[in-house]
């Protein structure tokens, strides 16, 4: 098994950096060459695994942690839910706005198909910034009746401030910057 100082060193040395994305100032986390490395996202998947331990369904938020979801449901023997941007599934659906910094957004998942009462619910994503759509995926899925045991992430931006808006849901991120 791997270590979180291995994992953390892994997911540093895969990760590309872009200055000026999307915009002035922004140094952007490119997380496709770990997602591209057969080693890379076999590791990074097993330890969010091991966060997501007791989890009877991963819900994966769009679009990034679909990968993310699938690889950890897959390694969990467990469904996994695709957590949509808003108006990419078919009616009915679940919805929860919430705030951007200019303006809202809203994510979805289907109202009917798949039954979220009483399932154990562990939320992947690939990067946890401001917080605001793992807080709103979290809130999204318990209306929905999920009980959300956890949330696992592969980069933190802690100086964004993400970890205190999801709490006190039991976080865990591969690296931390």
């Amino acid at each position: 098994m791997t270590g979180p100082d291995e994992i953390a060193e892994l997911v540093a040395s895969l990760t590309r950096e872009v200055a000026d994305f999307p915009e002035p100032g922004v140094q952007f986390k490119d997380l496709t060459p770990l997602f591209a490395d057969a080693d890379g996202l076999s590791r990074v998947t097993d330890a969010l695994a091991q966060a997501a331990s007791g989890a009877t369904l991963i819900a994966g938020i769009d679009a990034r942690g679909f990968l993310l979801g699938a690889a950890v449901a897959i390694r969990l023997g467990v469904g996994v839910l695709a957590v949509r941007k808003a108006g990419k599934l078919p009616p009915p659906v679940h919805a929860q706005t919430y705030q951007l910094e200019y303006g809202t957004a809203a994510l979805e998942i289907p109202a009917d198909g798949v039954e979220l009462a009483g399932r154990r619910v562990a939320i992947v994503d690939d990067v946890l910034a401001t917080g605001g759509t793992l807080a709103a995926t979290a809130r999204l899925l318990t209306t929905a009746g999920a009980d959300v045991i956890s949330a696992g992430v592969v980069l933190e931006l802690s100086d964004l401030g993400g970890r205190a808006a999801v709490a006190p849901l039991p976080l865990t991120a591969l690296r931390a910057i």
